[in-house]
């Protein structure tokens, strides 16, 4: 598999083109959620709709934004430049990351071997998330998803809100989580190709 660092700004012409019909670091979530009795969520099969519509179109699939991934966009820039002040950092600017069928659009990269990824929180859902002082659960299917997809060591997640003390927790690559990871990933491009086969012979004579 070749890994190829796109420099195009996220949310572009090009930055959707990239990642038509491909499984994303943020929605691995969703590709490892298992509905009821074990067997898949409709969150997966959704997502899995939305590729195959993705790769017969050729067009980028509708998708939501709630008010808080409005803000966390609008607050990226002043977020990471409160991490790069603290940490005396240089942070590598990139659209998206592609290797083989699988993605990545990273806050940053950082150094030879790091990530940084950016959340914003309330003060009051902040001050929760200070006071557990760990990585936040949610974030781990994207955080190992992207050191997956991007071939790096360590993430460093910032979880951010104007005036709240920099919260900052780091994750190394997990490799067995990344290989049960891999195989989930596998699993779910093979039931896409198989829907896409079957969506596209619809009426076919």
């Amino acid at each position: 598999m070749t890994l190829e660092i796109l420099a195009c700004e996220q949310r572009s012409d090009e930055w959707y083109r990239a990642r038509l019909g491909i499984p994303t670091a943020s929605e691995f979530k969703a590709i490892l959620s298992n509905g009821r009795k074990g067997e898949p969520s409709k969150t997966r099969l959704s997502y899995m709709r939305r590729l195959a519509g993705e790769i017969i179109t050729q067009q980028p699939g509708e998708t939501f934004e709630s008010a808080a991934m409005i803000r966390g966009r609008e607050m990226e820039d002043e977020a990471r430049n409160f991490y790069i002040f603290m940490r005396d950092a240089e942070p590598e600017y990139v659209g998206f990351i592609r290797n083989g069928r699988k993605g990545c659009s990273p806050d940053s990269l950082l150094s030879d071997d790091g990530m940084l990824e950016i959340k914003t929180q309330r003060a009051d859902l902040l001050i929760e998330t200070i006071l557990k002082d760990e990585f936040p659960s949610e974030h781990k299917a994207q955080g190992q998803g992207q050191l997956w997809v991007a071939e790096r060591e360590w993430l460093d997640l910032l979880v951010y809100w104007p005036g709240m003390p920099m919260f900052v927790k780091r994750i190394n690559r997990d490799e067995k989580y990344i290989k049960g990871l891999s195989e989930a990933v596998d699993a779910f491009t093979e039931e896409l190709d198989a829907m896409v086969e079957k969506a596209r012979s619809y009426g076919a004579a």
